[in-house]
């Protein structure tokens, strides 16, 4: 495991470096759907990273945990939110004897070395009403499979380097595969769904929220005579948040919620 903790000390992606206009955006949604299908009071956050969706749970559950294997985005974490108890660990090697209404493994199952030893792992530290919510990027996310006819992917569950060498990906996941590697843990599914329908590659939707003329625009970027009524910016995300829910297997995130 030693060797483990090494590669993940290697990985220094957070949603404040590359794209993080669309990465921050992505994560606020992630949280979103977290908070919907969330228990309270207690949550153990599996791996938290550098904390920033860690802070937008901080108004709903009483007590959170962050737990990650990379010291780097553990200090990130602390300073960012000095209120909530961060540890240095693999989840797969996280001790306690606490229970949690909710435990979150937000993008890190595609991450790790074993992903049925880590699944049991993170329920281990379940409540008896506890909720595992389980979340990986979607290999078949529409952004993919028009990738794949344009020839920038030879097939959607390929890994381009950028997913080998800054994220640190092992594994693609598609919304049925995740469910089967969740039930192959011995969990319970009790929904599932997808986060945020994007149809451009990272760097595409990045320059578009960034550089679209989003303000004053007019037809095509906000309504005609509203232009200064609203964020449209933001309601176009909104809106690519709640299509994806009607378009699950075809957005950038999905997750499952399962139980012991």
């Amino acid at each position: 495991m030693e060797d483990e903790i090494k590669r993940q000390e290697s990985f220094k992606w957070d949603r404040d470096g590359a794209f993080s206009t669309y990465t921050q955006i992505l994560g606020y949604f992630l949280a979103e759907s977290v908070l919907e299908n969330a228990r309270k009071s207690k949550l153990l956050d599996l791996a938290c990273g550098d904390g920033l969706l860690t802070t937008k749970f901080q108004d709903f559950f009483d007590r959170i945990v962050g737990v990650d294997a990379s010291k780097y985005h553990i200090k990130k974490a602390r300073e960012r939110c000095p209120n909530i108890e961060f540890h240095v660990s693999l989840l797969e090697n996280f001790e306690t004897y606490e229970k949690f209404n909710t435990i979150t493994m937000i993008d890190i199952i595609e991450h790790v070395v074993d992903p049925i030893e880590a699944l049991k792992a993170a329920s281990s530290h379940l409540a008896i009403d506890g909720i595992l919510l389980v979340f990986a990027p979607n290999a078949l996310g529409v952004n993919r499979r028009i990738a794949k006819i344009m020839g920038t992917l030879i097939d959607e569950y390929e890994l381009s380097p950028f997913d080998i060498n800054v994220a640190g990906h092992r594994r693609s996941y598609d919304r049925h595969l995740l469910i089967k590697e969740v039930e192959s843990a011995g969990l319970k599914v009790i929904n599932s769904g997808g986060v945020f329908y994007k149809m451009l590659s990272t760097p595409q939707i990045d320059f578009l929220l960034r550089k679209g003329l989003w303000e004053g625009g007019g037809h095509g970027w906000g309504r005609v005579g509203m232009e200064k009524s609203k964020d449209w910016c933001f309601e176009f995300c909104r809106a690519c948040y709640i299509y994806g829910k009607e378009h699950p297997d075809e957005t950038n995130n999905i997750y499952v919620c399962c139980t012991k």
